[in-house]
Protein backbone atom coordinates (compact mmCIF):
# COMPACT_ATOMS: atom_id res chain seq x y z
CA UNK A 1 0.00 0.00 0.00
CA UNK A 2 2.88 2.29 0.85
CA UNK A 3 4.46 1.70 -2.58
CA UNK A 4 1.19 2.55 -4.29
CA UNK A 5 1.01 5.84 -2.42
CA UNK A 6 4.57 6.69 -3.37
CA UNK A 7 3.80 5.99 -7.03
CA UNK A 8 0.70 8.16 -6.89
CA UNK A 9 2.71 10.98 -5.34
CA UNK A 10 5.29 10.69 -8.12
CA UNK A 11 2.56 10.81 -10.75
CA UNK A 12 0.71 13.70 -9.10
CA UNK A 13 2.84 16.53 -10.65
CA UNK A 14 2.44 15.06 -14.14
CA UNK A 15 -1.30 14.56 -13.65
CA UNK A 16 -1.68 18.13 -12.36
CA UNK A 17 0.32 19.50 -15.30
CA UNK A 18 -1.82 17.61 -17.83
CA UNK A 19 -5.02 18.66 -16.11
CA UNK A 20 -4.13 22.36 -15.90
CA UNK A 21 -2.34 22.86 -19.21
CA UNK A 22 -3.94 20.22 -21.46
CA UNK A 23 -7.23 18.69 -20.36
CA UNK A 24 -8.63 21.88 -18.84
CA UNK A 25 -7.95 24.21 -21.79
CA UNK A 26 -9.07 21.55 -24.28
CA UNK A 27 -12.34 20.99 -22.43
CA UNK A 28 -12.88 24.74 -22.25
CA UNK A 29 -12.30 25.17 -25.98
CA UNK A 30 -14.44 22.20 -27.02
CA UNK A 31 -17.28 23.39 -24.80
CA UNK A 32 -17.57 26.45 -27.04
CA UNK A 33 -18.98 24.16 -29.74
CA UNK A 34 -22.26 23.87 -27.80
CA UNK A 35 -22.27 26.82 -25.39
CA UNK A 36 -24.38 29.91 -26.02
CA UNK A 37 -23.19 32.87 -23.95
CA UNK A 38 -23.11 35.92 -26.23
CA UNK A 39 -26.84 36.44 -26.76
CA UNK A 40 -27.98 35.60 -23.18
CA UNK A 41 -25.38 38.01 -21.84
CA UNK A 42 -26.41 40.87 -24.11
CA UNK A 43 -30.19 40.36 -24.47
CA UNK A 44 -31.46 38.84 -21.19
CA UNK A 45 -34.65 40.92 -21.03
CA UNK A 46 -35.54 40.13 -24.63
CA UNK A 47 -35.11 36.41 -23.99
CA UNK A 48 -37.24 36.64 -20.88
CA UNK A 49 -39.98 38.45 -22.84
CA UNK A 50 -39.90 35.65 -25.44
CA UNK A 51 -40.45 32.97 -22.81
CA UNK A 52 -43.22 30.66 -24.00
CA UNK A 53 -43.42 32.25 -27.46
CA UNK A 54 -43.31 29.97 -30.51
CA UNK A 55 -42.56 30.88 -34.10
CA UNK A 56 -45.81 31.45 -35.96
CA UNK A 57 -47.57 33.05 -33.00
CA UNK A 58 -47.86 36.86 -32.55
CA UNK A 59 -44.84 38.42 -30.89
CA UNK A 60 -45.35 39.52 -27.24
CA UNK A 61 -45.95 43.30 -27.20
CA UNK A 62 -43.34 43.84 -24.48
CA UNK A 63 -40.54 42.21 -26.48
CA UNK A 64 -39.70 45.38 -28.44
CA UNK A 65 -39.46 47.53 -25.32
CA UNK A 66 -37.20 44.99 -23.65
CA UNK A 67 -35.16 44.66 -26.81
CA UNK A 68 -34.59 48.41 -26.91
CA UNK A 69 -33.52 48.39 -23.27
CA UNK A 70 -31.11 45.51 -23.92
CA UNK A 71 -29.58 47.30 -26.90
CA UNK A 72 -28.68 50.36 -24.84
CA UNK A 73 -27.37 48.46 -21.81
CA UNK A 74 -25.42 45.89 -23.86
CA UNK A 75 -23.80 48.62 -25.93
CA UNK A 76 -22.66 50.38 -22.75
CA UNK A 77 -21.36 47.12 -21.29
CA UNK A 78 -19.52 46.13 -24.47
CA UNK A 79 -21.40 42.84 -24.92
CA UNK A 80 -23.56 43.82 -27.89
CA UNK A 81 -20.93 43.33 -30.60
CA UNK A 82 -20.40 39.67 -29.65
CA UNK A 83 -24.14 38.98 -29.63
CA UNK A 84 -24.58 40.75 -32.97
CA UNK A 85 -21.80 38.65 -34.50
CA UNK A 86 -23.40 35.44 -33.20
CA UNK A 87 -26.82 36.38 -34.65
CA UNK A 88 -25.14 37.39 -37.91
CA UNK A 89 -24.10 33.75 -38.43
CA UNK A 90 -27.76 32.85 -38.94
CA UNK A 91 -29.06 36.05 -40.59
CA UNK A 92 -26.28 37.64 -42.69
CA UNK A 93 -26.02 41.41 -42.41
CA UNK A 94 -27.57 41.52 -38.95
CA UNK A 95 -24.44 42.63 -37.15
CA UNK A 96 -24.31 46.05 -38.77
CA UNK A 97 -28.06 46.42 -38.40
CA UNK A 98 -28.03 45.71 -34.66
CA UNK A 99 -25.13 48.05 -33.97
CA UNK A 100 -26.82 50.83 -35.93
CA UNK A 101 -30.12 50.18 -34.13
CA UNK A 102 -28.43 50.45 -30.74
CA UNK A 103 -27.20 53.94 -31.64
CA UNK A 104 -30.66 54.98 -32.85
CA UNK A 105 -32.33 53.69 -29.71
CA UNK A 106 -29.76 55.37 -27.49
CA UNK A 107 -30.24 58.70 -29.30
CA UNK A 108 -34.07 58.52 -29.34
CA UNK A 109 -35.80 61.31 -27.43
CA UNK A 110 -37.41 60.56 -24.10
CA UNK A 111 -40.90 59.17 -24.46
CA UNK A 112 -40.20 57.42 -27.76
CA UNK A 113 -42.36 54.34 -28.18
CA UNK A 114 -40.26 51.34 -29.04
CA UNK A 115 -42.56 49.02 -30.93
CA UNK A 116 -42.67 46.96 -34.08
CA UNK A 117 -43.06 50.05 -36.27
CA UNK A 118 -40.01 51.74 -34.76
CA UNK A 119 -37.70 48.77 -35.46
CA UNK A 120 -39.29 48.01 -38.84
CA UNK A 121 -38.37 51.53 -39.92
CA UNK A 122 -34.75 50.90 -38.92
CA UNK A 123 -34.64 47.48 -40.59
CA UNK A 124 -37.52 45.07 -41.29
CA UNK A 125 -35.38 42.20 -39.99
CA UNK A 126 -35.44 43.62 -36.45
CA UNK A 127 -39.24 43.47 -36.35
CA UNK A 128 -39.59 40.07 -37.98
CA UNK A 129 -40.57 36.85 -36.18
CA UNK A 130 -37.57 35.19 -37.86
CA UNK A 131 -35.14 37.46 -36.01
CA UNK A 132 -36.70 36.77 -32.64
CA UNK A 133 -36.83 33.05 -33.40
CA UNK A 134 -33.06 33.16 -33.86
CA UNK A 135 -32.66 35.12 -30.62
CA UNK A 136 -34.79 32.56 -28.80
CA UNK A 137 -32.75 29.64 -30.19
CA UNK A 138 -29.54 31.30 -29.01
CA UNK A 139 -30.84 31.81 -25.48
CA UNK A 140 -28.55 29.03 -24.17
CA UNK A 141 -27.08 27.67 -22.13
CA UNK A 142 -26.37 25.17 -24.94
CA UNK A 143 -27.45 24.69 -28.53
CA UNK A 144 -26.58 22.57 -31.53
CA UNK A 145 -26.10 25.47 -33.95
CA UNK A 146 -22.37 24.99 -34.53
CA UNK A 147 -22.61 21.19 -34.63
CA UNK A 148 -25.35 21.38 -37.26
CA UNK A 149 -23.39 23.96 -39.27
CA UNK A 150 -20.31 21.71 -39.29
CA UNK A 151 -22.47 19.02 -40.93
CA UNK A 152 -23.94 21.48 -43.48
CA UNK A 153 -27.28 21.38 -41.67
CA UNK A 154 -29.42 24.12 -40.20
CA UNK A 155 -32.45 24.44 -38.01
CA UNK A 156 -35.42 26.23 -39.58
CA UNK A 157 -37.36 28.95 -37.81
CA UNK A 158 -40.02 26.41 -36.90
CA UNK A 159 -37.39 24.06 -35.41
CA UNK A 160 -37.10 21.57 -38.28
CA UNK A 161 -33.59 20.43 -39.26
CA UNK A 162 -32.63 20.37 -42.94
CA UNK A 163 -29.78 20.96 -45.35
CA UNK A 164 -28.22 24.41 -45.46
CA UNK A 165 -28.49 26.38 -48.72
CA UNK A 166 -26.18 25.10 -51.45
CA UNK A 167 -23.82 28.09 -51.23
CA UNK A 168 -23.20 27.42 -47.53
CA UNK A 169 -22.47 23.69 -47.80
CA UNK A 170 -18.72 23.45 -47.51
CA UNK A 171 -17.81 21.43 -44.44
CA UNK A 172 -18.82 17.95 -45.61
CA UNK A 173 -16.70 18.46 -48.75
CA UNK A 174 -13.81 19.72 -46.62
CA UNK A 175 -14.13 16.74 -44.28
CA UNK A 176 -14.05 14.21 -47.13
CA UNK A 177 -11.15 16.12 -48.72
CA UNK A 178 -9.25 15.97 -45.43
CA UNK A 179 -9.86 12.23 -45.10
CA UNK A 180 -8.89 11.64 -48.73
CA UNK A 181 -5.63 13.57 -48.49
CA UNK A 182 -4.75 12.00 -45.13
CA UNK A 183 -5.53 8.51 -46.44
CA UNK A 184 -3.51 9.08 -49.64
CA UNK A 185 -0.52 10.34 -47.65
CA UNK A 186 -0.77 7.35 -45.29
CA UNK A 187 -0.87 4.92 -48.22
CA UNK A 188 2.12 6.64 -49.82
CA UNK A 189 4.07 6.43 -46.55
CA UNK A 190 3.26 2.69 -46.28
CA UNK A 191 4.39 1.98 -49.84
CA UNK A 192 7.62 3.91 -49.37
CA UNK A 193 8.25 3.14 -45.72
CA UNK A 194 7.71 -0.62 -45.64
CA UNK A 195 10.56 -1.50 -48.07
CA UNK A 196 12.93 0.88 -46.29
CA UNK A 197 12.00 -0.48 -42.85
CA UNK A 198 12.56 -4.01 -44.15
CA UNK A 199 15.92 -2.93 -45.59
CA UNK A 200 16.95 -1.59 -42.18
CA UNK A 201 16.40 -5.06 -40.69
CA UNK A 202 18.36 -6.78 -43.47
CA UNK A 203 21.61 -4.80 -43.49
CA UNK A 204 24.36 -4.74 -40.90
CA UNK A 205 23.86 -2.75 -37.71
CA UNK A 206 26.42 -0.14 -38.76
CA UNK A 207 24.69 0.44 -42.10
CA UNK A 208 21.30 0.48 -40.39
CA UNK A 209 22.54 3.18 -37.98
CA UNK A 210 23.57 5.41 -40.88
CA UNK A 211 20.27 4.83 -42.66
CA UNK A 212 18.35 5.72 -39.51
CA UNK A 213 20.34 8.95 -39.29
CA UNK A 214 19.19 9.78 -42.82
CA UNK A 215 15.59 8.96 -41.83
CA UNK A 216 15.84 11.27 -38.81
CA UNK A 217 17.63 14.02 -40.71
CA UNK A 218 14.41 15.88 -41.66
CA UNK A 219 13.61 16.30 -37.95
CA UNK A 220 16.63 18.58 -37.66
CA UNK A 221 14.94 21.10 -39.94
CA UNK A 222 11.73 22.94 -39.14
CA UNK A 223 8.51 22.00 -40.93
CA UNK A 224 8.29 25.46 -42.49
CA UNK A 225 11.77 25.18 -44.01
CA UNK A 226 11.09 21.69 -45.38
CA UNK A 227 7.85 22.85 -46.95
CA UNK A 228 9.52 25.93 -48.41
CA UNK A 229 12.13 23.61 -49.91
CA UNK A 230 9.41 21.71 -51.74
CA UNK A 231 8.04 25.01 -53.04
CA UNK A 232 11.42 25.59 -54.68
CA UNK A 233 11.72 22.03 -56.00
CA UNK A 234 8.20 21.64 -57.37
CA UNK A 235 7.61 24.90 -59.21
CA UNK A 236 7.54 24.93 -63.03
CA UNK A 237 11.10 26.26 -63.21
CA UNK A 238 12.23 24.15 -60.26
CA UNK A 239 14.86 21.44 -60.05
CA UNK A 240 12.50 18.49 -60.62
CA UNK A 241 10.94 19.85 -63.81
CA UNK A 242 14.29 21.09 -65.09
CA UNK A 243 15.92 17.68 -64.53
CA UNK A 244 13.11 15.79 -66.26
CA UNK A 245 13.21 18.14 -69.24
CA UNK A 246 17.02 17.95 -69.50
CA UNK A 247 16.83 14.13 -69.46
CA UNK A 248 14.26 14.20 -72.24
CA UNK A 249 11.38 12.76 -70.23
CA UNK A 250 9.28 15.93 -70.60
CA UNK A 251 8.77 18.53 -73.29
CA UNK A 252 6.84 20.93 -71.06
CA UNK A 253 7.11 21.39 -67.25
CA UNK A 254 4.49 19.70 -65.08
CA UNK A 255 2.20 21.54 -62.69
CA UNK A 256 3.47 20.06 -59.42
CA UNK A 257 2.72 22.90 -57.03
CA UNK A 258 -0.35 24.77 -55.80
CA UNK A 259 -2.42 21.65 -56.42
CA UNK A 260 -3.16 18.25 -54.88
CA UNK A 261 0.03 16.72 -56.33
CA UNK A 262 2.27 19.12 -54.42
CA UNK A 263 0.35 18.57 -51.20
CA UNK A 264 0.66 14.78 -51.41
CA UNK A 265 4.37 14.84 -52.29
CA UNK A 266 5.39 17.28 -49.57
CA UNK A 267 3.20 15.78 -46.84
CA UNK A 268 4.39 12.26 -47.64
CA UNK A 269 8.01 13.40 -47.37
CA UNK A 270 7.40 15.16 -44.07
CA UNK A 271 5.48 12.28 -42.46
CA UNK A 272 7.47 9.35 -43.85
CA UNK A 273 9.75 9.01 -40.77
CA UNK A 274 6.69 8.53 -38.57
CA UNK A 275 5.88 5.42 -40.61
CA UNK A 276 9.39 4.05 -40.85
CA UNK A 277 10.39 4.23 -37.18
CA UNK A 278 7.51 2.28 -35.55
CA UNK A 279 7.47 -0.17 -38.44
CA UNK A 280 11.22 -0.77 -38.11
CA UNK A 281 10.80 -1.42 -34.38
CA UNK A 282 8.29 -4.20 -35.08
CA UNK A 283 10.05 -5.74 -38.09
CA UNK A 284 13.31 -5.93 -36.17
CA UNK A 285 11.60 -8.10 -33.56
CA UNK A 286 10.35 -10.71 -36.07
CA UNK A 287 12.61 -13.81 -35.76
CA UNK A 288 14.06 -14.85 -39.17
CA UNK A 289 13.39 -18.46 -38.20
CA UNK A 290 9.69 -17.93 -38.85
CA UNK A 291 10.27 -17.27 -42.52
CA UNK A 292 12.72 -20.18 -42.77
CA UNK A 293 10.20 -22.49 -41.10
CA UNK A 294 7.50 -21.42 -43.57
CA UNK A 295 9.89 -22.02 -46.46
CA UNK A 296 10.76 -25.49 -45.13
CA UNK A 297 7.05 -26.32 -45.15
CA UNK A 298 6.82 -25.49 -48.85
CA UNK A 299 5.50 -21.91 -48.70
CA UNK A 300 6.65 -19.68 -51.57
CA UNK A 301 7.90 -16.08 -51.17
CA UNK A 302 4.48 -14.51 -51.74
CA UNK A 303 2.75 -16.95 -49.37
CA UNK A 304 5.40 -16.38 -46.71
CA UNK A 305 5.04 -12.62 -47.01
CA UNK A 306 1.23 -12.46 -46.82
CA UNK A 307 0.61 -15.28 -44.34
CA UNK A 308 3.63 -15.01 -42.05
CA UNK A 309 5.55 -11.73 -42.38
CA UNK A 310 2.70 -9.29 -42.92
CA UNK A 311 0.53 -10.46 -39.97
CA UNK A 312 3.55 -10.16 -37.68
CA UNK A 313 4.24 -6.67 -39.07
CA UNK A 314 0.60 -5.57 -38.60
CA UNK A 315 1.13 -3.78 -35.24
CA UNK A 316 3.89 -1.65 -36.79
CA UNK A 317 1.84 -0.92 -39.89
CA UNK A 318 -1.17 0.05 -37.82
CA UNK A 319 0.84 2.16 -35.40
CA UNK A 320 2.73 3.94 -38.17
CA UNK A 321 -0.38 4.39 -40.30
CA UNK A 322 -2.31 5.73 -37.32
CA UNK A 323 0.46 8.15 -36.45
CA UNK A 324 0.74 9.43 -40.02
CA UNK A 325 -3.01 9.66 -40.59
CA UNK A 326 -3.72 11.52 -37.35
CA UNK A 327 -0.94 14.03 -37.96
CA UNK A 328 -2.07 14.49 -41.56
CA UNK A 329 -5.59 15.32 -40.34
CA UNK A 330 -4.27 18.38 -38.55
CA UNK A 331 -1.82 19.64 -41.18
CA UNK A 332 -2.07 23.33 -41.94
CA UNK A 333 1.26 24.84 -43.07
CA UNK A 334 2.05 22.39 -45.87
CA UNK A 335 -1.34 22.52 -47.69
CA UNK A 336 -1.41 26.29 -47.22
CA UNK A 337 1.99 26.76 -48.89
CA UNK A 338 2.01 24.15 -51.66
CA UNK A 339 -1.72 23.53 -52.20
CA UNK A 340 -4.41 25.45 -53.99
CA UNK A 341 -7.73 26.80 -52.74
CA UNK A 342 -9.37 23.41 -53.30
CA UNK A 343 -6.71 21.57 -51.26
CA UNK A 344 -7.19 23.25 -47.88
CA UNK A 345 -8.08 20.89 -45.04
CA UNK A 346 -10.11 21.18 -41.83
CA UNK A 347 -7.16 22.67 -39.95
CA UNK A 348 -7.12 25.64 -42.34
CA UNK A 349 -10.68 26.52 -41.37
CA UNK A 350 -9.93 26.04 -37.67
CA UNK A 351 -7.02 28.47 -37.97
CA UNK A 352 -9.09 30.91 -40.02
CA UNK A 353 -11.97 30.94 -37.53
CA UNK A 354 -9.54 31.32 -34.63
CA UNK A 355 -7.24 34.06 -35.92
CA UNK A 356 -9.22 35.91 -38.59
CA UNK A 357 -12.95 35.86 -37.90
CA UNK A 358 -12.97 35.08 -34.17
CA UNK A 359 -15.65 32.42 -34.60
CA UNK A 360 -14.50 30.29 -31.68
CA UNK A 361 -17.68 28.21 -31.69
CA UNK A 362 -17.10 26.98 -35.23
CA UNK A 363 -13.38 26.49 -34.61
CA UNK A 364 -14.15 24.40 -31.51
CA UNK A 365 -16.72 22.32 -33.41
CA UNK A 366 -14.31 21.50 -36.23
CA UNK A 367 -11.68 20.67 -33.63
CA UNK A 368 -14.18 18.38 -31.92
CA UNK A 369 -14.80 16.57 -35.22
CA UNK A 370 -11.06 16.04 -35.64
CA UNK A 371 -10.81 14.72 -32.07
CA UNK A 372 -13.68 12.29 -32.65
CA UNK A 373 -12.04 11.09 -35.87
CA UNK A 374 -8.79 10.52 -33.98
CA UNK A 375 -10.50 8.49 -31.26
CA UNK A 376 -12.42 6.42 -33.82
CA UNK A 377 -9.24 5.74 -35.78
CA UNK A 378 -7.41 4.69 -32.65
CA UNK A 379 -10.21 2.28 -31.74
CA UNK A 380 -10.14 0.81 -35.25
CA UNK A 381 -6.35 0.52 -35.11
CA UNK A 382 -6.52 -1.33 -31.80
CA UNK A 383 -9.09 -3.69 -33.28
CA UNK A 384 -7.08 -4.36 -36.43
CA UNK A 385 -3.86 -4.95 -34.52
CA UNK A 386 -5.49 -7.16 -31.93
CA UNK A 387 -4.75 -4.62 -29.22
CA UNK A 388 -1.04 -4.67 -29.98
CA UNK A 389 -0.61 -1.12 -31.32
CA UNK A 390 1.42 -0.18 -28.26
CA UNK A 391 4.13 -2.70 -29.23
CA UNK A 392 5.20 -0.40 -32.05
CA UNK A 393 6.19 2.29 -29.61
Amino acid sequence: MQKVRHRLLLLAPLAAFLLVFFAGPMAGLLSKSVREVEVPRALPRTIEALEGWHYGAPLPPAVFTEFASDLVIARENGTLAHAARRLNYEIPGLRTTIMRASKKVGAAPEGTRFDSAFFAELDPNLASPEFFAVVQRARGPVSGFYLLSALDLQRGFNGDIGWAPEEYRIYIDVLFRTLLISGSVTLGCILLGFPLAHLLTSVSEKTADWLIVLVLLPFWTSLLVRTAGWVVLLQREGLINKTLIDLGFLAEPLDLIYNRTGVLISMTHVLLPFMILPLYGVLKGIPPLYMKAAASLGAGPITRFFWVYLPLAAPGLVAGGLMVFIQALGYYITPALVGGASDQMLSFFVANYTTDTGNWGMAATLGLIMLILTLVLYAIAQRLSGGRTQLAG
